[in-house]
């Protein structure tokens, strides 16, 4: 099936694939060929396909998802990041300073803890899934 997906900053990925499973609002959802179309929302975590017999994953925070009627899937996502391109160092310390704003806000009026939240969100899922793919890795080389 046709897949597609694309950020703000540019497109990411359009290929066929043979399945994706995606992190949306209601829970992790797989789309094979032939499924009934649908929109849904898109959650931060971890996004899989399969192409070639080769699972692989990304790191999305969250947008939307749509099976068309043709079978093809595309996915409008905020960001999305391979997670072998996730430096795990970095995503460490982008937790950490979004855990920071979160203990500082809370002695403020004037902050929006839905957007300091949404970015906790986002970086933890970028450290899930950039640690899950070292693990994978390593376990694959030794």
């Amino acid at each position: 099936m046709k897949f597609q997906i694309i950020t703000p900053e540019r497109p990411v990925f359009s290929e066929e694939i043979k399945q994706v499973s995606l992190p949306t609002v209601e829970g992790e959802i797989t789309v094979l060929p032939h499924h009934v179309p649908l929109v849904t929302l898109l959650k931060p975590g971890e996004l899989r396909y399969i192409k070639d017999s080769q699972e692989q994953t990304l790191a999305v925070s969250g947008g939307f998802a749509e099976v068309r009627p043709d079978g093809s899937v595309v996915i409008l996502a905020d960001t999305a990041e391979h997670a072998a391109a996730i430096d795990l160092t970095r995503a460490e310390e982008a937790k950490a300073r979004a855990e920071k704003l979160m203990s500082e806000a809370r002695h403020r009026d004037d902050v929006d803890y839905t957007a300091l939240a949404s970015k906790l969100e986002k970086e933890l899922a970028r450290l899930r899934v950039g640690q899950k793919y070292k693990k994978i890795k390593i376990h694959n080389i030794g």
